[in-house]
C-alpha cells in the first residue's frame, strides 16, 4: 500500500507534536557544552550536527551526537508505532526530521537532518536503513563528502523502497528526502563550486 493509512485527526496531531519535540532536542549543542567544546554555533560551519562536531577534533563528541540524533528519530517512530500504529509512525518520522532541522529551542535554526533521517529510516524499515547506510558509506568513502553521500541516499532511497517491498513508505521517503535536499542547498552550491569541506577537515 503506497498511501498513508487512515488515522484520526487527534491521534495525528498528538504524534506530529511528539515527533517534533523529540526531533528538536539539540543533541550536538548540549553535548558540546557538556564536554567543554564551546558554542557549536561558533565552530566550523555553525551547524549542530555530528559532521560539525567532528571539526572540534573530538571524535567521541561527534560519535555521540550522531548516535543521539539518530536515536531521537528512531524513538519517535518506534513509540508512535507501538502506541498508535504505522500511520502515526510515519507522521512522527517526518515531524521528527522537521524538529531537528527547525528546532523551537534554537529559534528554528537546526541541523541538516542526516543522522535523524537515518534514525527514522532504520526504525520504519531496518532493511532500508541498512541499504541507506551502505550507499552512504560507499559514496562518502569515495568522495570524502558527507553532504554528497546524504544527497545520494535521500535521492535514491524512495526508488529502492518502491521496488523492494517497502512501497508503503514511498511518498514518506520522498518527503523526507526533499527536506534533506532543502537543508543541503548551501552544500549543493559548494559541491558545484568545489569548495565543500571534506569529512574530517577543520574549517578555518
Amino acid at each position: 500500500m503506497i498511501f498513508l493509512p487512515e488515522i484520526d485527526l487527534n491521534t495525528a496531531l498528538i504524534w506530529a507534536l511528539a515527533g517534533y519535540l523529540l526531533g528538536s532536542i539539540p543533541s550536538g549543542v548540549l553535548l558540546a557544552r557538556a564536554m567543554g567544546l564551546g558554542n557549536l554555533r561558533d565552530i566550523g560551519s555553525g551547524n549542530i550536527g555530528a559532521t560539525n562536531v567532528l571539526r572540534t577534533g573530538n571524535k567521541t563528541a561527534a560519535a555521540l551526537t550522531l548516535l543521539f540524533d539518530a536515536l531521537k528519530g528512531a524513538i519517535a517512530v518506534l513509540l508512535a508505532r507501538q502506541l498508535a500504529g504505522d500511520a502515526a509512525a510515519q507522521i512522527a518520522a517526518i515531524t521528527a526530521l522537521v524538529g531537528h532541522c527547525f528546532p523551537i529551542w534554537l529559534k528554528f535554526k537546526g541541523g541538516k537532518g542526516v543522522a535523524t533521517y537515518f534514525g527514522v529510516i532504520f526504525a520504519l524499515a531496518w532493511p532500508m536503513g541498512f541499504v541507506a547506510a551502505i550507499i552512504w558509506l560507499a559514496v562518502a568513502g569515495i568522495s570524502r563528502y558527507s553532504s554528497m553521500a546524504a544527497l545520494v541516499v535521500a535521492g535514491w532511497l524512495p526508488l529502492v523502497m518502491m521496488f523492494t517491498g517497502f512501497s508503503g513508505y514511498f511518498f514518506l521517503g520522498i518527503g523526507l528526502g526533499l527536506l534533506v535536499y532543502v537543508r543541503h542547498l548551501g552544500n549543493i552550491k559548494r559541491l558545484k563550486a568545489g569548495t565543500e569541506t571534506k569529512i574530517g577537515a577543520r574549517s578555518s
